[in-house]
């Protein structure tokens, strides 16, 4: 069963008010770096790729997170599904069902191809083993219509060993920045994605744009081909 009813922008104000999850679960003092601003060279990219669709349909892998709902809701005029990956991740590990993670991400998102706009992935990729990764980016570029954007990040470096485990919760500063907040969580990193991986793993795909920050962050822009003009004789 997919993990927990789909969220809208409406839904999120609506009914809860500003609902957002930035306070929730912050890692244990100690066991991860603090909180700290970096520069993002892909999210306006990313933006500029949706604006000038009607009402865009976007898909936050990431927890619910109020600002950056509105950041996104007052840019783009668009309506926002966050469907929390991580926190599915951190039920499978805390139950034991991980080598089962691959199949449910199969059945996670039952919605129609071509349904989505645009796609936030952060750095969801870096948590996976290759299998249940691949997995997600098929379903990921299935959901993308033409022409769609999907945004990620891959981990330039490779995993520390004995590092707590922790994500990295993304809060949208302004379109240049974004605050990278550490939580605590099930499982760490698992590797570092090399170029050649990550379009393996989307082959469906075309990168659009990368970019390698200074803080061994690679921000990959996806687009989706557009589907050929029917041939007529």
């Amino acid at each position: 069963m997919p993990g927990g009813p789909t969220r809208s922008l409406s839904d999120l104000f609506g009914r809860f008010g500003r609902r957002d999850d930035e306070s929730a679960a912050p890692a244990a003092a100690g066991s991860a770096a603090a909180s700290s601003t970096h520069p993002t060279k892909a999210l306006s990219k990313f933006l500029s790729a949706l604006v000038a669709r009607p009402s865009p349909t976007l898909l936050d892998l990431g927890p619910v997170v109020g600002s950056n709902v509105s950041f996104f809701g007052e840019q783009l005029g668009c309506k926002i599904f966050v469907e929390d990956v991580y926190k599915d991740l951190d039920e499978h590990v805390r139950t034991g069902r991980l080598d089962a993670f691959g199949d449910f991400l199969a059945r996670r998102f039952p919605r129609a191809d071509g349904s989505v706009d645009g796609i936030l992935c952060w750095d969801l990729f870096d948590y996976l083993d290759r299998p249940a990764a691949q997995v997600l980016a098929t379903e990921l570029a299935r959901l993308l219509r033409p022409d769609g954007a999907l945004l990620a990040f891959f981990s330039n470096a490779e995993p520390k060993p004995g590092a707590p485990a922790a994500y990295t919760r993304f809060l949208v500063v302004d379109d240049d920045h974004l605050e990278h907040r550490p939580h605590a969580a099930k499982r760490g990193k698992q590797r570092m994605w090399l170029n050649r991986d990550i379009n393996r793993l989307f082959e469906a795909l075309r990168v659009s744009e990368s970019f390698l920050l200074k803080h061994n962050l690679r921000e990959v822009l996806f687009r989706k081909p557009e589907e050929p003009a029917p041939h007529v004789r």
